[in-house]
């Protein structure tokens, strides 16, 4: 086996051992490369290694951990956030430049993503290149320094963080319905609160890290790497913290109602009632019935007009929804939750205004060209309602979410509102057909085989699976769960969003939106 031999290698700071290359590897020459299954292993001290040796020309290394914002206190949040933000400070064994640098040279990547539950540190780079993104990988998790000048430094850019989210509506509209459903846990925001900024102490990031970093709460996954040395390298060098590290609190749903009042000219709302916990049953029988109600359009500028909460909304709203509100909602629905360590958020922001700006000017050029002509002064799309209407759905480790998300101009919210939910109402009353229920659960099955084609949501999938259950389920075992589910389950899983104790949250021009306890 090949060691390491240039400077800066992981013994430098780790261990008086040398520590092994991590190669991927590669097939004889002459012969084609034989698929591989993938590998798991479980070391004694609860860290989960998983490997899948693809010979692709591009590895994938992530390092998923149990340190969501769920895990924060009232003393603490907003400490994930800056966490996110943090993958390019200085470390015990590189620094901040080293580490930007030396990622950059090889033309890898080192990102950060963050949920509720967990945390996920990425690196991607080429095959022969995973020692040197290893090394920075294992730098960044387990030997962080968190000097306080370089916190400083940092807080700023939560706000302007945080700021270029919450253009997207829809990221403010869900964190104040977690908000609202629940006491503690999930409760907790993905975005730093706005007094706790400039105020997250390199005291509090440490204790953190050292409380919730434990090999126990870990869980290695590999693409393109080989096993054998991928768990050599776990076992040398994430077995610094044992234990489970602090345990978190179970999370309590009470419901609630949030209510944002503003000048935007369409209303956001979600209504949810508490659903069920991920990887159960009765969680794979919500997922369906998402997909009966309608989880979105799943083609290029598709219209969802084949879903039943798309079809009730426009029995209850009849006028047309303008083009450049489409657009511009289809600009602002841009996902903004991926944080990379080379992505610019002041870029993002930036091409949005002009975007922006752009369909602004040309509806003006489309007023005043049917102006000339005599005709309305509006374009419109008679396919496009005025209202958009999805089913929502999430799925944690001790509860769930399930219920209805909707976009309307303000006069149409109530009606929109009170159409969609009537719509699950149809269905816990038993009105459901066995060519929905299929329809739907081959619409479930695709969009999951499709999202694991890549290997960035497969490596997450694999993540996800190892820290809730510590294994794997492979496709055609998932498969054959949705499959399982009957109509009767479908039918109870609207009966207890019926029946349940509701949350929501709006925002927008709230004067023809009902409130919660109205519906």
């Amino acid at each position: 086996m090949k060691l390491l031999t240039r400077a800066g290698s992981f013994s430098r700071f780790y261990s008086l051992k040398v520590a092994p290359k991590v190669k991927a590897t590669a097939a004889p020459a002459g012969a084609p490369p034989q698929p591989q299954d993938l590998e798991f292993t479980k070391l004694p001290n609860g860290l989960v290694i998983a490997s899948l040796e693809n010979y692709a020309p591009l590895s994938r290394i992530g390092l998923f951990i149990k340190a969501g914002s769920r895990y924060e206190d009232s003393n603490n949040l907003g400490t994930t956030h800056l966490l996110r933000l943090a993958s390019s400070l200085t470390t015990k064994g590189a620094s901040s430049f080293k580490i930007t640098h030396g990622i950059e040279a090889v033309g890898g990547k080192l990102s950060v993503t963050a949920t509720r539950e967990t945390m996920a540190y990425t690196v991607e780079c080429q095959r022969g290149d995973v020692d040197i993104l290893m090394e920075f990988l294992l730098n960044v998790t387990t030997a962080p320094e968190f000097r306080r000048w370089e916190v400083a430094d940092l807080q700023p850019q939560l706000k302007i963080d945080k700021a270029v989210a919450f253009q997207n509506p829809q990221t403010h509209v869900i964190e104040n319905l977690h908000a609202a459903a629940y006491r503690n846990a999930l409760a907790n925001p993905l975005y730093c609160p706005d007094y706790r900024i400039g105020k997250v102490t390199s005291e509090e990031l440490h204790y953190f890290v050292q409380n919730h970093f434990t090999s126990a709460r870990m869980a290695l996954i590999g693409l393109g790497v080989s096993h054998p040395v991928l768990k050599q390298v776990a076992e040398q060098f994430l077995n610094m913290r044992g234990g489970f590290g602090l345990s978190g609190v179970k999370a309590k749903y009470r419901g609630g109602e949030i209510r944002e009042q503003n000048g935007d000219s369409l209303v956001h709302a979600a209504l949810v009632a508490e659903s069920a916990v991920a990887g159960s049953a009765e969680a794979n029988a919500f997922s369906v019935l998402q997909h009966v109600l309608g989880a979105g359009p799943h083609v290029k500028r598709g219209s969802n007009t084949t879903s039943h909460l798309h079809q009730a909304v426009a029995k209850a709203t009849q006028q047309p929804f303008d083009i450049f509100f489409c657009l511009l909602l289809f600009l602002w629905l841009l996902p903004e939750s991926h944080y990379s360590l080379f992505s610019n958020q002041v870029d993002k922001m930036n091409t949005k205004k002009l975007f922006t700006d752009s369909l602004l000017q040309l509806e003006i050029k489309f007023k005043k060209k049917n102006e000339r002509l005599g005709t309305v002064a509006t374009t419109k799309i008679p396919a496009l309602r005025e209202a958009e209407v999805s089913a929502f759905n999430a799925s944690y480790s001790d509860s769930g979410l399930f219920g209805i998300y909707t976009i309307s101009q303000a006069t149409a919210a109530g009606d929109v509102i009170k159409a969609a939910y009537n719509q699950v109402k149809t269905i816990a009353q038993g009105n459901l057909s066995n060519t929905d229920v299929q329809a739907a659960k081959n619409k479930l099955k695709a969009g999951y085989l499709m999202s694991v084609e890549s290997s960035e949501r497969f490596l997450e999938e694999v993540g996800s699976q190892a820290l809730v259950a510590g294994s794997y389920v492979p496709p055609s075992t998932v498969l054959q769960q949705i499959d399982s589910v009957a109509n009767a389950d479908i039918i109870n899983a609207a009966k207890k969003f019926v029946s349940g104790q509701k949350s929501m949250a709006a925002s927008g021009n709230l004067g023809h939106t009902p409130f919660v306890d109205e519906l």
